[in-house]
């Protein structure tokens, strides 16, 4: 009998679960309010909030409204008609298509046992996929193209003082293996300008 007594008296004398939880809320919500009380709590620290300019003008039709920063990470330029030499022509896409039908036309019409003759516009075909102010960003490109199956070639121009590495296919023969290409690389996710060297 008295062991039983002692069972008893050990479970009454335990504290129950609903007060544990209930003294754990108190004490939880103390020490939040006093860490807010500190600034100890990042979200709610309005004195490092950048504070309104009373100088500022609304941004007019022409403003972006993104502030030109001198740490931003330079992106490749692809503006190829400064970066072109003056040897070089760009070839619309209506241009080369009208060109790849009339050698079609003309192959189409030509005698079956004749020698093909040469193009009248001599030159060559090339096609540039990017021009980039780093030789690295260059030959990840060409990387990029060769495992699409495409050969290209690097080749460093100097323009204004700077380098430049132009990634290139080619070149081609006639406008229609050109247009081939392009529609290939268009297919496969690269843009390409299609150029003409002039003699």
């Amino acid at each position: 009998m008295a062991a039983k007594r002692g069972k008893q008296a050990v479970r009454g004398g335990g504290v129950p679960a609903w007060a544990l939880f209930g003294i754990g809320v108190v004490v939880g919500a103390a020490a939040m309010g006093y860490a807010v009380k500190r600034d100890w709590v990042p979200s709610l620290r309005t004195h490092e909030l950048p504070m309104p300019n009373p100088e500022a003008k609304p941004a007019g039709p022409g403003d972006s409204g993104i502030a030109d920063g001198g740490s931003a990470k330079a992106k490749p330029n692809f503006d190829f008609y400064q970066v072109l030499p003056e040897k070089e022509v760009v070839i619309p896409d209506a241009e080369l298509s009208a060109k790849a039908k009339a050698e079609a036309l003309a192959k189409a019409q030509q005698a079956p046992g004749s020698v093909a003759p040469a193009s009248s516009a001599a030159g060559r075909y090339l096609l540039q996929v990017g021009s980039f102010p780093s030789a690295d960003q260059a030959d990840a490109t060409k990387a990029k193209l060769a495992l699409q199956g495409f050969v290209a070639n690097v080749q460093p121009v100097v323009i204004k003082g700077e380098t430049w590495y132009r990634v290139r296919l080619g070149p081609y023969r006639d406008a229609g293996t050109l247009e081939k290409v392009k529609q290939q690389l268009t297919g496969a996710g690269i843009p390409a300008i299609a150029l003409k060297e002039k003699n």
